[in-house]
Order: structure tokens, then sequence, then C-alpha cells
């Protein structure tokens, strides 16, 4: 191991912070999703739906919801104000900006949202929407987009604790906010779709990065308009407004840069190149026992789960597990409605994943304990091995307690080398971006069912040597512990 440790005299503040922009001060004048968690993650918004616009108080929603501050806690060193979607180590390194043509109380213009004080600052004038257009070769659900979210990440606000794995970081705590703003515009019935293919330096350019500390990862549109925006290059002024520095001094990891820039795109020819890329879904044949999922014929029907709204304000990140069980309708539900389709431009169709789901069953009624591979085409859990894993699962969760006290722990893997083959090495980005916006689904519906949820990270070919032969060759890209809360105090410390 590296001669690493925590130097909090360096530890970056978790805003990014213009000086010398005004605020325009956001408020919720409406009420929060009000949509049960399940039926909000079940369904995804069409965007051959009608014309929507949304307005301010619309968006100010949809940020709140996702990466807004939700909670307050002080300490002896002074307080912590906890997001909406989880974040790993609470170092909130994923900012989000706006690109919108004119809409109800707010000009067109490209923003920075600004969680501290819940406002938008302004950095470009004008609807320059047909950057992002030409940015991504004129992507369909990008041209009809009234509004796109830009989500960014700044590495140092990570890697502080995390070093170069924050590239990893990157796209799982950016899958965590999406997963929340999928699920808001679901409840609110606006059509969204995530589009991953663009030419990099254009993105980053129109927010005026600095690219060797922070960088655009992926981009999302919200709404639909009638009137598509054109494909047009437009010559943008440098921006160049003070920040606040986020430490005293920074310690670049030059991995992470090269990692970043490798798989960046740098033409439109490259976007379109990249775009023709798709992967089906193969068809595993199981080998094993097979367990049908315990649902109703509607899933929904007899289904209690709190509002899209009341989840994400409770949500957490359990540190303590009581190790007492869950049900297998729990289990059941979670797996169905975490994977009912991402709107993406990686994936075939919505029944398409980049990413294959394991799982551990440590304690749950109604199935053995051991370890499993989801069927999702199927419905089914195909068993693996039978056996009690609670010990093996806290292992491969880096030694960790909250893994092996867990019901159930769920892990992504996914076969790099095909996904790589296909869509080089942007693919990478879009297998650990589904997996981050998974994981955060399945905290969703686990706080949405009461229970508890927990991102880890893991001992990687462990991981992958543990479920095999089964998952020879594939690579793990997140972990997700589910169980029953050890105590009524939750940490946000985690992830």
């Amino acid at each position: 191991m590296p001669p690493h440790y925590l130097d909090w005299d360096k530890q970056p503040i978790p805003f990014k912070i213009y000086t010398t922009l005004d605020p325009i001060k956001l408020s919720i004048d409406k009420p929060y999703a009000n949509v049960p968690v399940l039926k909000a993650l079940r369904y995804n918004v069409s965007t051959s739906v009608k014309e929507f616009i949304p307005e301010l108080s619309t968006l100010a929603q949809l940020l709140f919801l996702s990466a807004g501050i939700t909670k307050k806690k002080k300490y002896p060193g002074g307080e912590i104000h906890f997001r909406a979607a989880a974040c790993t180590g609470a170092l909130y390194h994923i900012d989000t900006y706006i690109v919108t043509k004119e809409i109800k109380d707010l000009e067109a213009g490209v923003y920075h949202f600004d969680p501290n004080d819940f406002s938008l600052k302004r950095l470009r004038k004008g609807d320059l929407r047909p950057v992002l257009v030409h940015a991504t070769g004129r992507d369909d659900s990008i041209s009809e987009a009234p509004m796109i979210l830009i989500c960014t990440s700044t590495f140092w606000r990570n890697s502080w604790k995390y070093q170069s794995r924050t590239y990893r970081h990157t796209f799982w705590d950016s899958g965590t906010i999406l997963s929340n703003i999928l699920a808001a515009s679901s409840a609110n019935e606006i059509p969204v779709k995530l589009v991953t293919g663009f030419v990099d330096k254009t993105v980053n350019d129109l927010l005026g990065l600095d690219i060797t500390r922070e960088v655009a990862v992926s981009l999302l549109t919200i709404g639909i308009t009638e009137n598509e925006t054109e494909d047009r290059e437009i010559n943008l002024e440098r921006l160049s407004y003070e920040t606040m520095p986020l430490s005293r001094e920074e310690i670049d990891y030059p991995i992470i840069g090269r990692m970043h820039e490798a798989s960046s795109l740098n033409s439109i020819e490259e976007v379109s190149e990249w775009r023709k890329a798709t992967i089906q879904t193969p068809i595993n044949k199981p080998q094993g026992k097979l367990i049908p999922l315990k649902l109703e014929q509607d899933p929904l029907s007899n289904t209690t789960s709190d509002s899209i709204g009341e989840t994400i304000l409770k949500r957490g990140s359990t540190r303590k597990f009581s190790r007492l069980s869950i049900t297998f309708e729990q289990l059941s539900k979670i797996l169905y409605f975490t994977t009912r389709g991402i709107p993406s431009d990686f994936l075939y169709s919505l029944d398409t994943t980049l990413n294959d789901i394991y799982v551990i069953v440590n304690e749950v009624d109604g199935i053995p304990k051991g370890s499993y591979y989801y069927h999702h085409d199927k419905l089914s859990l195909e068993l693996l091995r039978e056996g009690d894993f609670r010990r093996k699962a806290g292992h491969l969760g880096l030694g960790q307690d909250i893994p092996a006290d867990a019901s159930v722990n769920v892990y992504f893997l996914a076969d790099l080398d095909n996904i790589l083959e296909n869509f080089g090495n942007r693919g990478y980005r879009a297998v650990e971006l589904e997996a981050g916006i998974l994981g955060g689904k399945l905290y969703l519906c686990a706080y949405g069912l009461g229970l508890g949820a927990s991102g880890l990270t893991f001992f990687d070919d462990e991981v992958t040597d543990f479920f095999s032969p089964h998952a020879k060759g594939k690579s793990v890209m997140f972990l997700v512990a589910i169980g029953k809360s050890g105590s009524k105090k939750l940490s946000f410390t985690g992830a």
C-alpha cells in the first residue's frame, strides 16, 4: 500500500463556489414528487410524448431531489451538509450544470447549480443548446430537448481520500445523482434521456472547465420541444470566473487524467462511430436451480412504499445492519424495479444492460443462503452455490462488518473485454455509469420499502473468483449491501 493518509489540513470543500457571480435563488413551490417510489422506478417516460418544457420551479425540484442538501449535522469540527444522492465518502465531487432555452422564470443560458445556497449562477447568456447538438453529432434527444443537465467531476474533492480510484467513483457518484433525477422525472412525467457520447472538449469549453481538475462526464436531456434545435458551431469566449480554492494544496493523481483522456472522444466522427456500437444482452442459459421472483401478476399491486420525495429525503447510508432477515418478496421487488431500464444512448433497448447482477444471500426468508445470478429476462435467481457466506461477504467488502451483517449483497459485474471491443475505451465510462445508476435505484427501492442500503468498495479480483466459474472473465463494477438497520442512527459518511 502507498503511504497515503487523510491530511485533514488539505481536505477540500465539498462545493464549487463562484465568488463573483450573483446567485439566482431557487425555491420549491410545488410538493415534492408524491408518486410511490416503486412506480417512479418502474416507468420511463418515452421521448415521443407531446411537448413538455419544464418551468424553473420544476427544475428546482429536480435539482433538490438529486443534488440538493437534505440534511445538516453538526460535529465538534464544524457542520456537514448531506446531499440527496449517495456519494463515496460524502465528499460530493459531482457538480451539475444546466444549458437551457428560455423557460418560465429563467432566461436562456448556461448555469451552474450551487447546492450550498440553493441557487443557479449564470455562466453564459443566450441559447447555447446548438453547441451540445453539434458536440453529440446531432443526437435526436439533444436536439429536441429544451434543457440539458450536465454532470461533472472535480477529481481532487474525492481523490483527497480515495486517490486514483476516484475515477471509478466519478461514475458511481454521478450515477446515483442520475438515478434520483430519472425517478423524480418519471414521477413528474418528464421525458429524459442519458447521453454519454459527445466531444469532450466542446462540452468542457462550454462550461469553462479547467480540465486538469474538472471534467464533464454525462448529459441528460430534460423535457421535449416540438421545434428541434439546429446543429451549429458557435465561437465561445473563454470563461475565467473566480472560484473559491478547494483547499490550501491539491495533489494530482496523473493516472486519472490519463484514463479520462484515453476514454475521450475528440471529433464528431468519433462520436458518430461510437454511437453505432450496441450490445444486446446475451441470453444466459441457466445451469443451476432457478428460483422465480416472488411477484404479483402486477408487481405494483399490494405494494406499499414511500413516495419518491419521502424516500430521497430519508435516505442515508446504513453503517450497521442487524443481521435480521428480509423477505423474499422485498428482495424480488428490489431486483425487479431496479432493472426496469435506463433511457440512454449506449443501451440497445430498455431491457438491455451492460452489467450482470450477482447476489450473496445472507438472510432472506424463503430462499436458501448462498450465491446467485439474477436472470432479469426470466425474473429468476439461479442458485450457484448454497451455503453460509457471511464471513466471505465481509472479506470481499474490504473486511468490513457492513457486507457481513447485511441480509443481501448485490454485485454488478460486466464483461469488460466485450464492452471495450464494441465501444472502445468510452465503454468503461458507460458500464461504470450504468452500475452507479443501478446502485442508486437499489438505494431508492430499499429505502422505499423501509430497509437500509450502503454502497461499498471491494477486492476486485476476489469478487470475480468467488462467483466463478459463472463469472469467469468478468470485472466487478459496484457493490450495494441491503438489509435492516441495526440502529436508528444512520451515518452519511460512506456511499
